[in-house]
């Protein structure tokens, strides 16, 4: 028996008709690894602020309307590192993958170098361990953001404007297990908005562009989300595929794959396939049989299967065919989960 099982399992109801006659799509979720794979003792994590924020007429801008420049803006930004190591502390506990996640009320650092990354020391991380019982310390170590604001138009005495807002965080995760090496995750991401920009909550309420400083909340528990994932495993939505056929045979593999009973598909496309005449018929088929074994966990079979597949769409089709994109990229994916496969099993078992 496997020592490990990639959870996997489909949104009922989401089949639809693609634009291409002759495949249906379907959505699934699959569980992916934690970028940072902690040892099995952790489990316990301090999320410290060790940033110095940065000032609020740094980095914001706006272009207001009849004018071809942007000119420099305050936002108030001093709570930003509060909300992401706040927002941080309460996601991770929400997964449940660790016992106890810990928020150090205190920040750290006191300078105004905000520019300037300070790493924790040993000392001040073995203080902080033995002040809090944690397993292992979760710094965020840098928190710089930008907002360019640009005015359009007016319509009803109500501004149209766009936002964006940019981010750019780094954490560290402290393990005095791993002999002088610190896992480093920088993340670097933006978010935009556009709406009219009203104060009094009447008309166009529901295209209201939010303020800067509200937005860049809002971009940091965004930021904060995504971190989550650097320490725990997750699920991502993907979309797959399977090809229709004119057979009774195969239409029997479709409507068990509608109930989601893929073995039941396997079974009868594995059919078809052995019986079937024409190679094209024969490399569809055979890329059901790889989303079959998919969805029933056996990525190796799968594999096996979207290879011959695409040996099957390379001698039935053009070298520019849908068909050998699809399958490629299929396979690369197929490919990806392998690889990730014994890292996930580390961290779930």
């Amino acid at each position: 028996m496997r020592n490990f099982r990639l959870f996997l399992y489909i949104l009922f109801g989401i089949f639809a008709l693609t634009g291409c006659a002759g495949m249906k799509t379907l959505t699934i979720q699959t569980q992916e690894p934690a970028q940072v794979t902690l040892p099995k003792n952790v489990g316990s994590l301090l999320i410290v602020d060790n940033i110095v924020g940065q000032p609020d007429d740094m980095g914001h801008t706006k272009k207001r309307l009849g004018r071809s420049t942007y000119d420099k803006v305050s936002v108030n930004t001093d709570s930003l590192s509060i909300v992401l190591t706040e927002a941080l502390t309460q996601f991770l506990s929400e997964e449940e993958y660790f016992d106890v996640v810990m928020l150090y009320e205190k920040p750290l650092r006191n300078d105004r170098a905000y520019w300037k990354e300070e790493p924790i020391t040993p000392e001040k991380m073995q203080e902080l361990k033995n002040e809090t019982g944690a397993d292992a310390v979760v710094s965020l170590d840098k928190l710089l953001v930008t907002s360019d604001w640009q005015d359009l138009f007016v319509q009803e005495g109500y501004p149209y404007a766009t936002l964006k807002g940019k981010i750019s965080a780094t954490m560290r995760v402290y393990l005095p297990t791993l002999e002088g090496q610190i896992p480093t995750v920088q993340f670097i991401d933006s978010l935009y908005w556009e709406g009219f920009d009203i104060s009094d909550g009447m008309a166009y309420a529901e295209f209201v562009i939010p303020h800067a400083e509200h937005a860049l909340k809002d971009l940091t528990i965004y930021t904060a989300d995504k971190l989550t994932y650097v320490l725990t495993p997750h699920w991502i939505t993907q979309e797959r595929w399977y090809y229709t056929l004119p057979s009774s045979t195969a239409r029997e593999a479709e409507a068990f794959a509608a109930q989601s009973k893929w073995q039941e598909a396997s079974d009868k496309w594995e059919r078809f396939y052995n019986s079937s005449k024409k190679k094209i018929d024969k490399a569809k088929t055979a890329s059901n049989i790889a989303l079959a074994y998919e969805m029933l966990d056996d990525i190796k079979a799968a594999h096996t299967w979207v290879i011959q597949a695409q040996e099957l769409f390379n001698e039935s089709t053009s070298s520019d065919s849908l068909e050998r994109k699809r399958v490629a990229i299929y396979k690369t994916e197929l490919e990806r989960r392998m690889d990730n496969s014994n890292k996930l099993n580390m961290q779930i078992d």
